[in-house]
């Protein structure tokens, strides 16, 4: 996995000491492979977004409206790259996004192997999902590039009986709301959801960030094959 920018090591607060640990979380790239461990559900390698790339960002964030670029096929071809240049409000600024955006899905490729993967580049001006919930597939990367990051949910935090469908009689998801952890922008995780096998009873329970009125958020999503 790239390093794109200068890294940085924090671990979330809540997170030091609480014994069996089902995250990897690290400044080095070599903390992503750790999914396919048995026992982690999420891992993480922490970076800080280069001036340029920032500078990119900000350029495709200054919309009226949001918009969304979904992507389907081989990230070692330029299929991806025209199609991100093609679509982007602002290409002429777009270099390094589109840079690390490719080299992220060429990546994810790459760890999984697999020639197809699934990229999904949004600006929201809205929570796309705000109840805490788990991906019924594999394993996902997402990253935020403006705005807040996805939150997520130790296992000592959550009740499984609350997730689905809302009803009634059913609990509060979160058992321990000052657990919950979010991404920070420029971040890298792998989500390992319930479609793992193995992982059917353990997928990571996360949500969408609450954004402010007048907030965006620019996320990356790529789904391997």
């Amino acid at each position: 996995m790239p390093m794109t920018a200068h890294a940085r090591t924090q671990r979330p607060t809540h997170l030091a000491g609480s014994g069996a640990e089902h995250w990897a979380i690290d400044q080095e790239s070599d903390v992503l492979p750790r999914i396919f461990e048995d026992g982690i559900t999420i891992a993480v390698m922490q970076r800080a977004l280069s001036t340029t790339l920032q500078a990119g960002i900000d350029a495709q964030c200054r919309t009226a409206h949001a918009w969304q670029i979904a992507w389907w096929g081989d990230p070692g071809e330029d299929a991806l790259r025209q199609e991100l240049f093609d679509r982007l409000p602002a290409p002429r600024l777009a270099e390094a996004l589109v840079e690390d955006v490719t080299t992220l899905a060429t990546a994810m490729g790459c760890l999984f192997a697999t020639d197809t993967v699934g990229v999904r580049l949004r600006l929201l001006d809205a929570a796309m999902c705000p109840r805490f919930h788990c991906d019924n597939l594999p394993v996902r990367l997402v990253t935020t590039y403006s705005g807040p990051g996805s939150e997520w949910l130790p296992d000592h935090a959550v009740e499984r009986a609350g997730l689905g469908a809302p009803r009634p009689d059913k609990p509060d998801v979160v058992a321990d709301a000052a657990a919950i952890e979010r991404l920070r922008a420029g971040d890298l995780a792998l989500l390992k959801g319930s479609g793992w096998v193995g992982n059917e009873q353990r997928g990571l329970v996360h949500r969408s960030p609450a954004l402010a009125p007048g907030q965006k958020r620019l996320m990356l999503s790529i789904d391997p094959a």
